[in-house]
């Protein structure tokens, strides 16, 4: 099940980004007393008493027409849609004003679930200035303080209670689950409706957990059942912030989440852009699978060198990816597409891979022999033995004398050896180093 998300927002100046630093436990959002600081959303992840959920910071929203005024609207906007949960943060040290009433009706649109909770309240005596803020309409405010940590928890404890609740009766199938991410305006769309019109048999469009998505079931000729996670709306036309690059980040996140293979597709024409990687990064540090598809491969002149000139880039920019296979293809010809489905189905199965200790030990053997472990200040790197402790991603734990002694550039060797002996296309490999007692 996708994380669920907290939106904070508020007029410029209460405190949302001391909140949102508190909540994630990180400095994320710059925290400076002048309105305005925090023009765009910023998106973290948080967790509470087990719950993990992702935390939006907005800008604050003004009914004044100043410079970035309209701009910081859209993007609370855009929060409040993708929010579960709708923290609206006031400030006692004013009281509520015009601004707050302003936000409150846009809150009332929304449907969502919104806890009131009341900023700067710093000592005991201020808890009496909270009554005024019921007449915006939610309900019991929550007092807290953002400098000082106070009230948070019961603030925590009530957003926990509203998250949408996991189904459970959800059965689980040996369904290969698979998503498009990317930039807006790679092709996404174009992709999905021509994956849809190349598929034969059609199973089902089925509500997803992520707002105004439809995941879509299809099987193919051997009888393999795909789903197709559809980033929220992707399909959906005319959507008003589609174009608005960081929307897509947490769209993309939470299409990650529920995926079991990531699609990143790339535009041919623009070639590799900086989001391109901060989007692909999420899948690779999520351990998903990954295939890097090249839309709009049609598009370009070539000549003898285009295709390998290309595929030199990507794997110059996205060195992290280097097991990701690289696919070129048009949603406008359907050029290969006919291979997605038969690399989601290899990756899918190589996901899901179990080694024997045994063979895996010959194999760290015959690399220790091959490549002698380090040494640092006169110790050696000792390795007892590695076994495979878990699937989807892969993950293997290798027990030695010293963790300290393990450098990166040699676990990056095993890794390799491992690649090499078994494959592992299209998936990420964990490797934990513990020390054997």
């Amino acid at each position: 099940m996708t994380n669920p998300v907290i939106a904070i927002v508020g007029r410029p100046n209460v405190g949302k980004s001391t909140i949102f630093n508190r909540i994630v436990g990180e400095r994320i959002s710059i925290v400076e007393d002048v309105a305005g600081v925090t023009r765009d959303r910023i998106y973290s992840d948080g967790e509470w008493l087990g719950h993990k959920f992702h935390v939006i910071d907005t800008g604050g929203i003004d009914v004044t027409d100043e410079p970035f005024m309209s701009n910081i609207k859209m993007q609370a906007e855009i929060a409040m849609e993708e929010a579960d949960v709708i923290i609206f943060l006031t400030s006692v040290r004013e009281g509520v004003t015009t601004t707050d009433e302003h936000i409150a009706k846009l809150l009332y649109r929304t449907k969502k679930p919104v806890l009131l909770a009341v900023n700067k309240v710093d000592n005991p005596e201020m808890r009496s200035d909270i009554f005024d803020f019921y007449a915006l309409g939610f309900g019991e405010p929550f007092p807290i303080s953002g400098s000082h940590g106070l009230g948070l928890g019961d603030l925590l404890d009530e957003a926990v209670k509203v998250f949408p609740k996991e189904d459970e009766n959800a059965k689980e199938e040996d369904i290969i689950r698979f998503s498009f991410i990317g930039r807006p305006n790679v092709g996404k769309s174009s992709l999905v409706n021509a994956m849809l019109g190349e598929e034969r048999v059609i199973v089902s469009d089925i509500a997803g957990t992520t707002r105004d998505a439809i995941d879509t079931e299809f099987v193919d000729q051997e009888g393999n059942i795909y789903q197709m996670i559809d980033t929220a709306g992707i399909r959906k036309k005319g959507r008003v912030f589609e174009s608005t690059e960081k929307y897509s980040v947490l769209r993309a996140m939470r299409a990650i989440e529920r995926s079991d293979i990531v699609c990143v597709v790339l535009n041919a024409e623009e070639g590799i852009q900086e989001q391109d990687k901060k989007i692909a990064g999420y899948a690779h540090e999520a351990g998903k699978g990954v295939i890097i598809l090249v839309n709009k491969w049609d598009t370009l002149e070539k000549d003898n060198s285009t295709f390998k000139d290309f595929e030199e880039d990507i794997r110059a920019e996205f060195q992290y990816l280097a097991y990701a296979p690289i696919l070129f293809v048009s949603a406008k010809t359907k050029q290969r597409l006919n291979k997605i489905p038969e690399l989601l189905k290899e990756i899918h199965e190589v996901r899901s891979k179990r080694i024997s200790s045994s063979i895996l030990n010959d194999v760290l053997m015959d690399a220790i022999a091959m490549n002698p472990t380090p040494t640092d200040k006169g110790q050696r790197l000792k390795i007892y033995y590695m076994t495979q402790v878990a699937i989807q991603p892969p993950t293997f734990v290798v027990f030695v004398n010293d963790v300290e002694l393990m450098h990166f550039s040699y676990q990056r060797f095993l890794e390799n050896r491992i690649r090499a002996s078994f494959g592992f296309m299209g998936t990420p490999i964990h490797m934990i180093i513990r020390k054997r007692k």
